[in-house]
């Protein structure tokens, strides 16, 4: 016999014995399907079963002739078929997806199904993985109806962690997202340039200013100041999360990838287009956006701002108290008197809207003219008395009073009294306006020369006490000045300022005005005494040289020059008349 026929024999019988797969994935063909069954042949007439509930609802029902992959678990059952398993292939088979997934870190499909603590499960092909509540998105979940909308949605998946002793797998979907914004990005950055125009969303908004989404996948900040050639005071007055702006990059830094952006250098910049009827003497009106102590900050259009210095509000040299009269917000009008676009400076002035008022100064304030004013200032040399705003004069301290040697103008004078007073002297040219108070009344020298004349013996109250000598109150508010050597007593006692004594004319010094006392006796009595009846004579008043009652100081307080004046005029009559 030959050896044909054995080979023959051979290949016939391993055409007809079953494969040896057991605990194996093979391919079969569906070739029956039965109520709750499908009969699927692996080959070499092996046949095996498998349920109708290893196909998910939601899949297609089993077709005959359609090959699928099955799990041969026996190669001989009880019912002398092959014990194969759908379901158990598809696991395997979706695990070593998984593995690889791991392995190649390839994303993988999967359907979340429902919530558990922490998290959700995701069905990846009948494997059950845990998806954390963390790796859903890249932005935080926030509400119920977020986790409810996942609930069924297929999704991309990374595999990032698996436990194969127990079957456990942990995915991420924000992981995906991540690197694929960063793929995005680098993109972006790799094209992005100075002078870029960029379309974007409004993602926060800051007091210093704006973050803008470009296209979720960078971030930008407009800085304030690069919001609007206005003046603004916090971003939200333009801005909100979720507007749309259009943006330009002004600078990108490739080491610390920060975006620079800027929303106004999308428009001109004022002060390069400024109108023609903005010039120097135009009356312009504007808004005060700012105030401080130097003066006023005004917009004039948006972008193009003045300064209205404090001295340039009034032609008054009072300072004008600015926190008080004006507040962001205000309307004001003003001329124009500075304009430099190149430095972008402008000055403006509130006065000049008005002619200076000394150019008619000297025809209405001539010499010996007699005005009203209010005194705002003193120092220890005179007084200044405004007498419109603009117009200041300025009274000596030598000019306040004919009778009394003023030591300061506020022994007279109270800041903010209205006061009658005369021109002395002008000087437009130079803006000085001399005027004098005591000249509203006339020259009491005279009558002051013949009711105190020499030798004569007068009461008076010591004012003051220096080491020159002391200053003596006299009647009508007349002041004379006693020597120390006049001042002490025979023993050498000086007396206490209040104290009242007996005084004698001395001299009367012309060219000063000044009376010279000489003090009379050695006991002065205290000005409290004077309450004693007025018959008690001086202690050693000269009998010859009788105190006139009428010259006697009736109080320490002192008279107004007018009262005064005329107190002399009516003793001085007296005297000088033929009945007297």
């Amino acid at each position: 016999m030959s050896a044909t026929p054995e080979i023959d024999l051979k290949q016939l019988y391993e055409a007809y014995s079953p494969p040896r797969v057991q605990n194996a994935i093979v391919k079969g063909r569906i070739v029956a399907v039965d109520k709750g069954e499908v009969l699927v042949s692996i080959g070499h007439k092996a046949e095996g079963r498998i349920p109708l509930s290893e196909w998910a609802p939601d899949e297609p029902p089993p077709q005959v002739g359609e090959e699928i992959e099955v799990f041969v678990e026996t190669l001989e059952s009880k019912d002398g078929g092959v014990k194969v398993s759908r379901r158990l292939a598809h696991s395997l088979r979706t695990w070593q997806l998984i593995q690889e997934a791991l392995q190649k870190d390839l994303p993988i499909e999967g359907v979340i199904r429902r919530r558990t603590k922490g998290g959700f499960v995701v069905d990846i092909g009948g494997i059950e993985a845990f998806l954390p509540g963390s790796q859903v998105d890249v932005k935080p979940l926030r509400s119920t109806d977020s986790y409810e909308d996942l609930l069924g949605r297929r999704m991309r998946f990374k595999v990032v962690k698996i436990n194969p002793a127990q079957y456990n797998v942990v995915v991420s979907h924000k992981a995906l997202l991540e690197e694929e914004l960063a793929k995005q990005k680098e993109r972006i950055l790799n094209i992005l340039e100075r002078g870029q125009i960029l379309e974007g969303t409004v993602k926060n908004v800051a007091s210093f200013g704006i973050f803008v989404d470009l296209g979720g996948v960078l971030d930008g900040l407009v800085h304030i100041s690069d919001l609007s050639w206005g003046r603004i005071s916090h971003p939200e007055e333009l801005y909100k999360p979720g507007d749309t702006v259009r943006v330009v990059v002004l600078d990108y830094d490739p080491d610390t990838r920060r975006v620079t952006l800027g929303v106004k250098q999308l428009q001109p910049n004022p002060w390069e287009v400024l109108p023609e009827s903005l010039q120097v003497g135009a009356v312009v009106e504007g808004t005060v956006v700012a105030v401080a102590d130097y003066g006023l900050t005004v917009e004039i259009i948006p972008g193009v701002e003045g300064l209205l210095p404090v001295f340039e509000l009034s032609w008054s040299t009072t300072p004008v108290d600015v926190q008080k009269l004006y507040k962001v917000g205000d309307k004001i009008q003003a001329k124009v008197i500075q304009l430099d676009p190149e430095t972008q400076r402008l000055t403006l002035s509130v006065k000049q809207l008005s002619p200076d008022p000394w150019l008619t100064a000297g025809e209405k304030y001539p010499v010996g003219s007699t005005h009203k004013g209010i005194v705002k200032n003193y120092t220890s040399i005179g007084a200044f008395v405004e007498l419109e705003p603009g117009i200041e004069g300025f009274i000596n301290v030598r000019d306040l009073s004919w009778i009394r040697r003023v030591r300061h103008p506020s022994e007279i004078l109270q800041r903010g009294q209205e006061i009658e007073v005369v021109v002395l002297d002008i000087d437009p040219e130079n803006k000085r306006l001399r005027l004098g108070y005591k000249q509203l009344s006339e020259d009491p020298w005279d009558m002051i020369r013949s009711v105190f004349e020499p030798n004569s013996v007068h009461e008076g109250i010591i004012s003051r006490i220096t080491d020159a000598g002391a200053q003596v109150e006299l009647a009508f508010g007349v002041e004379g000045f006693c020597p120390m050597h006049y001042l002490k007593s025979s023993t050498g006692e000086i007396p206490k300022e209040g104290e009242s004594a007996l005084f004698k004319v001395s001299e009367l010094d012309e060219q000063n005005r000044t009376i010279v006392l000489a003090r009379i006796g050695d006991r002065p009595t205290s000005a409290r005494k004077k309450r004693k009846k007025s018959e008690e004579a001086p202690e050693e008043a000269p009998a010859a040289t009788p105190v006139d009652p009428r010259t006697r100081p009736t109080s320490r307080q002192k008279l107004g020059d007018l009262e005064a004046i005329a107190q002399l005029k009516a003793l001085f009559s007296q005297q000088s008349s033929p009945s007297s």
